[in-house]
């Protein structure tokens, strides 16, 4: 009996892994990745509003004006995670949207520095909610020899928005170049801007499917015939019923189930330890305090008005941080074919040959040639890091917990991240910017070593296979898991049999 609702399921799923994009799968993913752009508007924003914020900043309170939004990502990654198994991820889309969009409006009116950091908690519970489901509903929408290429799209988003961002500051800054108006009204325009995409993002949501998968496990076959239909996938309201027959059965056999199987435990630990290097090896020091740190180099003509040298080093961030483009469109190009786990060590290795270059440039005063090497290290954390972390977020565990336990990895990343950006200041005070590239350098070397020995590679897999995958890989013993991992690097996975069944 459950063997027959397995097969049931496992056509729908087939049905999903094998169907052809269409222009309005990359429609759906663009709305769904809109918090991408919001997260990327944020830290940019932040960065270049920085320069100009007038209230006294103690060493701890730059940091959390910076980082704030971090922290609160993590809350709310968590507290979306069990909301979205429960309530489905289409209106917590929705919900962290207009969350965003609240924070973005009191970051704008904030009257004093208390203000100011609750309203950037407030955009960081919008964004961590965001990043918790967006990667998840995607990879449960793709099919899977496609699903790297669509889920990548929240790292393009991520980078569109960092540099829309860059060229708002650059506008805002260059129609008033006076210091009085930029500490008066310029950073408060700059904050506030946000909304805008906000509204937009919380409007468009409301038009998406549910998942089909997770309509299909909480039995709401209607709705679920109408998401598949919306993605151009006919079945028939009887065959979607037969499998509900048996899903009071299978609900009962997933509460018996233990959730933190061995599978489930090693995917966990995996992904924790991707996100917290892929935050504390510097990925966001170039992009939070760039424009800060660049002003203070002697890169730049002498000039006498602030806000001038701050045209000047947003432009030069921005000019470092386009290199994302271009690498990010590689990455969406060869996830799906070259692979996740060998794309991850390729770019980890990239990191620490320029984390290593920069710091040595720092140290012979050659200034100029740092914007090239952290260009570098940012084109390689691009290819094979960045929008790696959240696609295997979302593949790496089984749908009826996949809400939760991507919220959970969520907050690792949101917490590594409030850690590093917070304790940079202190890093700059004890081993200077020259230093903490070293630490960042050796911090990459490790990750490098450690992801060679635990990360399998996924590509071309359904999501199904991968949570047996990753489950055989928690029951073995070291040795047989590094055949496992070793494995799954040297060959593609072979075609899923239920893919014939579809056509």
């Amino acid at each position: 009996m459950e063997e027959n609702y397995n097969m049931e399921y496992s056509k729908i799923a087939s049905k999903l892994d094998t169907k052809q994009t269409t222009r309005f799968y990359w429609i759906l993913v663009a709305i769904a990745t809109t918090g991408g752009f919001l997260f990327g508007l944020d830290t940019a924003n932040i960065g270049s509003a920085l320069l100009f914020i007038p209230y006294k900043l103690t060493v701890f309170e730059l940091g959390y004006l910076v980082a704030g939004a971090s922290l609160g990502a993590a809350i709310g990654a968590l507290i979306a995670g069990p909301l979205t198994d429960r309530s489905g991820r289409k209106y917590m889309l929705i919900a962290d949207a207009i969350i965003y969009g609240v924070g973005a409006i009191f970051s704008a009116v904030a009257i004093n520095t208390v203000l100011l950091l609750i309203a950037r908690t407030v955009i960081g519970i919008g964004v961590g909610a965001d990043s918790a489901i967006a990667t998840a509903y995607i990879v449960e929408m793709a099919p899977k020899d496609k699903r790297g290429k669509l889920a990548v799209m929240q790292q393009m988003m991520i980078i569109l928005g960092i540099l829309a961002a860059f060229l708002i500051a650059v506008g805002v800054f260059a129609i008033k170049p006076v210091v009085s108006f930029e500490v008066t009204y310029g950073w408060r325009i700059l904050l506030g801007v946000a909304v805008i995409p906000a509204i937009l993002a919380a409007a468009f949501r409301t038009k998406i499917p549910e998942s089909p998968r997770w309509l299909v496990l909480h039995g709401k076959f209607e709705k679920a015939q109408k998401s598949l239909k919306m993605m151009g996938i006919t079945v028939s309201l009887n065959e979607l019923m037969e499998s509900g027959k048996r899903e009071k059965i299978e609900q009962k056999k997933l509460q018996r189930k233990k959730f933190w199987t061995p599978g489930v435990k090693y995917a966990f630990i995996l992904m924790a330890l991707w996100m917290t290097f892929q935050q504390i090896t510097g990925i966001n020091i170039p992009l939070y305090y760039g424009p800060y740190i660049i002003s203070k180099l002697h890169i730049f003509p002498t000039v006498v008005n602030p806000v001038t040298i701050a045209i000047y080093s947003i432009l030069s961030t921005f000019a470092m941080a386009w290199v994302f483009i271009p690498s990010t469109y590689i990455m969406m190009e060869r996830e799906d074919k070259t692979g996740r786990r060998k794309l991850g060590l390729i770019g980890y290795i990239g990191m620490a040959i320029g984390m290593f270059v920069t710091y040595i440039l720092l140290i012979e005063h050659a200034d100029i040639g740092i914007l090239f090497s952290l260009g570098f290290y940012l084109i390689m954390f691009s290819i094979g890091v960045g929008g790696a972390g959240w696609l295997l977020q979302g593949e790496m565990f089984p749908t009826e917990h996949r809400g939760t336990l991507a919220a959970g990895i969520a907050a690792v990343d949101w917490i590594a991240n409030f850690v590093i950006i917070e304790i940079f200041p202190y890093m700059l005070t004890a081993v200077k910017l020259s230093g903490s590239m070293l630490i960042f350098s050796i911090l990459s070397v490790m990750a490098l070593i450690i992801f060679y020995f635990m990360l399998p590679e996924v590509k071309q897999k359904s999501l199904e296979e991968i949570n047996t995958m990753m489950d055989s890989i928690g029951r073995s013993k070291f040795s047989q898991r590094m055949s496992i991992i070793r494995g799954t690097a040297e060959k593609t996975s072979e075609k899923v049999p239920e893919a014939k069944e579809s056509k």
